[in-house]
């Protein structure tokens, strides 16, 4: 087993420091009573694509030798701001990024090889502030930086073309000096007071939010820039507008999540599976915004990303319900190893799951699929129909889905004994899943009467996924209830779950009743075509 990753989030501000300023005292700060200083030097290089698709991405990837926190490090963005920063021992490589690291970077990099491309030389004074007992609350950097610009790439239309890769002034270097305040133990307060006093000591904001970013945009803008934000191109109040929005709003969170679910995290599994649906709807829905020969092989890729998200969801959803039902009983109630076997069951398929997504992350259909969302959202596929006013086609295409949903309902009500209702009711959650997407797509063009309606009819789907829930519930217990038996062991308590599982099944099927006459008012489907 390898050395174990540290992930935390960096709350920082950088600053950029002019020739002859010099650094303030920092005693006085909130909480300040003393500051230890030192000095050290350090030394990190920068790996990346030949065309910076980290970079480009907001992403830093570095190996520091010299200094308290040498290894290697990963610094990636987060929603609202902040950026989480990765660790790693050093290790014995020196040229090849760890696999680790690799697979969290993956959604830049894709089928591209991670090659160092600049390096960085930094003699820093560490100034750590220290509250009376020696708690470190924030540490202050004044750098003076000499970077090398090493093998940096192609440029963005050699990469493109496929063409040879052509380094970009190499060994081109640049000097300057900066100052960070990393927060550690201290508070919001503290980090904005040292803001202040750095700035009135003649510092100003940085221009960079990274010192690689720095260096390698100055040696070659026209590779390290951010790519141009995109846009639908349609004037706003358009259906093509309104439907692009949303996509690209669902692209963003499934990359964004992609490190997450790679590296197993609490619910990324489930959503980035909302993302990959939303997706899929988006694409099936508003086909007459979008055209099919773009977009199904896409919704097709989405389809297959959704069966390893799938199974490994679906596990974690079963090992919280019986653990759940289980905790809820009478202890005299529980004979024998029940919870044991739960919880082994539970184990072992998060763990199969897992590595099933994760196998499935790094393959080419998905790495694929990962080129053809941004190709969608760069270069959307319109028809005639996305340059209409929203309030025109919206409308219609949600009632489209809403009629196959209520043509599935109708299924549940024709079924013929109680497997076949069960795969009916399945059958309906699925197309009210599609109308609450389509309808939840459509509220900022449309208003308040689209929300109300997206939310009675997610009531329905919620009643329909706890029956699912219990299905698949159903036939786990029966499962183990008959490996139990073969075992030795006593079976009462795997009948009793089952039975109480048959009662939730039976409330469920009530709510979903419940709710489906209330989607269905008139007064909630009267703004549909």
């Amino acid at each position: 087993m390898g050395p174990m990753a540290t992930t935390q989030v960096e709350r920082e501000i950088k600053l950029d420091v002019p020739e002859g300023v010099e650094l303030p005292a920092l005693e006085g700060l909130p909480g300040v009573a003393s500051v230890q200083s030192k000095v050290v030097d350090l030394e990190a290089v920068y790996f990346d694509t030949a065309d910076l698709r980290l970079l480009r991405n907001r992403t830093t990837l570095r190996r520091r030798a010299g200094g308290s926190d040498e290894g290697w490090h990963l610094k990636r963005p987060l929603p609202g701001g902040d950026r989480s920063e990765t660790h790693l021992p050093l290790g014995r490589s020196t040229r090849t990024v760890p696999a680790e690291l690799r697979r969290q970077v993956q959604v830049h990099v894709r089928t591209g090889t991670l090659v160092p491309v600049a390096t960085l030389r930094t003699r820093r004074g560490v100034h750590r502030l220290l509250t009376d007992d020696g708690t470190v609350l924030a540490e202050v950097a004044d750098d003076a930086v000499d970077g090398i610009v090493g093998s940096a790439g192609r440029t963005r239309g050699a990469a493109d073309a496929g063409g040879p890769a052509e380094d970009a002034r190499p060994g081109a270097g640049s000097a300057w000096r900066e100052w960070e305040v990393e927060l550690v133990d201290g508070d919001d307060a503290l980090l904005e007071a040292a803001r202040e006093r750095l700035l009135s000591a003649g510092a100003v904001p940085a221009g960079h939010a990274s010192k690689v970013g720095r260096l390698l945009r100055s040696a070659m803008p026209e590779v390290a820039e951010p790519p141009a934000e995109p846009r639908s191109g349609l004037p706003e109040g358009t259906a093509g507008d309104v439907v692009w929005r949303h996509l690209a709003e669902q692209v963003a969170a499934l990359q964004a999540l992609d490190p997450q679910v790679r590296a197993d995290e609490p619910d990324a599994v489930h959503r980035m599976r909302v993302a990959a649906r939303r997706l899929r709807s988006v694409l099936r829905t508003y086909r007459s915004v979008l055209a099919r020969a773009t977009t199904d092989p896409v919704r097709e890729a989405l389809d297959a990303l959704g069966e390893p998200l799938g199974r490994a969801r679906d596990a974690e959803v079963l090992a919280a319900r019986l653990g759940g039902l289980l905790a809820e009983q009478d202890p005299a109630l529980v004979l024998g190893p029940v919870e044991r076997r739960l919880q082994d069951r539970a184990r072992q398929e998060h763990r199969e799951a897992q590595d099933a997504v994760v196998r499935y992350l790094a393959g080419e259909p998905y790495l694929r699929l990962l080129d053809d969302l941004d190709a969608l959202v760069m270069a959307p596929p319109w028809r005639p129909k996305a340059r209409r006013k929203a309030a025109k086609v919206l409308p219609r295409a949600v009632a489209r889905v809403w009629r196959d949903a209520v043509g599935r309902v109708r299924g549940v009500e024709e079924a013929a004994d109680d497997g076949a209702r069960d795969l009916a009711l399945h059958e309906a959650r699925k197309g009210v899943r599609r109308v609450r997407y389509a309808a939840e797509l459509a509220v900022p063009a449309l208003g308040g009467r689209v929300r109300r309606f997206a939310g009675r009819v997610e009531d329905v789907q919620d009643a329909l996924g706890e029956h699912q829930d219990s299905v698949v519930a159903r036939a786990a217990l029966r499962e183990l209830g008959v490996e139990a038996h073969l075992a030795g062991e006593n079976g009462f308590t795997w009948g009793l779950l089952h039975g109480l599982e048959r009662h939730r099944a039976a409330d469920a099927r009530a709510a979903f009743r419940r709710t489906w006459r209330k989607a269905t008012r008139r007064r909630r489907t009267a703004w549909l075509p």
